[in-house]
């Protein structure tokens, strides 16, 4: 079943657009806001993103912006609006967007779009990232030896890093080949079972993004894990 974000300031056209996806067997989330987009993709990665140009807070296209740099755009996003012209189009779809959709949005159109997009995106898997693609700068090369000889170490890890930085790459840097990497992609399992995600990473690394959103019964949980990583010699990795 796939998992469909609904981000639109207007609660008729979510509805609206809600009722018709999980009529059709989606998972749907919904977000009224930028804000509560951010909330949602941190939480867990959609398969794909139904995203509202313009909106009070932030508009569609300063956040496609905003996870493209962060290195969130991993899923399909669909752009909506009633009053764009054919330059915004363009340019949602340069910076990332695969679709656009004008409203009043059609019920076929609506359902042939969604579902072109998921087609597409797992058939076309995005390349793999990493420090080692990103130069040879001597910033780059500080920041390797740094994490080099974090590497050498067992402890777990806080990445501090601007917004828009991809942090795990760093996370990444410090893992081993052949042993298990886990990204929370869901922070509730740090509710619900925190000592299976510290087990699943054994050897490994378990990587946790968005600290700053946890809520705090999931600060609890992430508590309660490092306190029994060590059980399982597995390395904690926080941004």
């Amino acid at each position: 079943m796939s998992d469909i974000l609904v981000v639109d300031d207007e609660i008729g056209i979510r509805e609206l657009l809600s009722e018709i996806l999980r009529d059709e067997g989606y998972s749907v989330r919904l977000a009224e806001n930028g804000d509560q987009a951010r909330r949602e993709r941190a939480r867990a990665r959609p398969d794909l993103v139904l995203l509202d140009i313009w909106m009070p807070d932030t508009d569609g296209i300063t956040l496609l912006k905003e996870w493209a740099r962060a290195g969130q755009l991993t899923m399909p996003v669909v752009m909506m609006s009633g009053h764009a012209t054919i330059d915004t189009a363009v340019e949602s779809t340069k910076l990332g967007a695969s679709d656009f959709l004008e409203k009043p949005i059609a019920l076929q159109k609506l359902l042939s779009t969604v579902g072109r997009a998921l087609r597409r995106s797992e058939n076309s898997p995005l390349p793999e990232l990493s420090l080692d693609s990103l130069g040879r700068s001597p910033l780059m090369a500080e920041l390797k030896q740094r994490l080099a000889q974090l590497r050498a170490t067992r402890g777990s890890v806080l990445l501090v890093a601007e917004a828009g930085c991809r942090a795990e790459l760093c996370a990444q840097y410090l893992h081993t080949a052949n042993t298990p990497w886990v990204t929370v992609e869901d922070p509730r399992m740090l509710v619900t079972a925190p000592l299976d995600l510290a087990a699943s990473a054994n050897e490994g690394v378990l990587f946790i993004p968005a600290l700053t959103q946890l809520a705090r019964a999931e600060q609890k949980g992430l508590a309660l894990l490092m306190g029994r990583a060590d059980r399982h010699r597995a390395r904690v990795v926080i941004a």
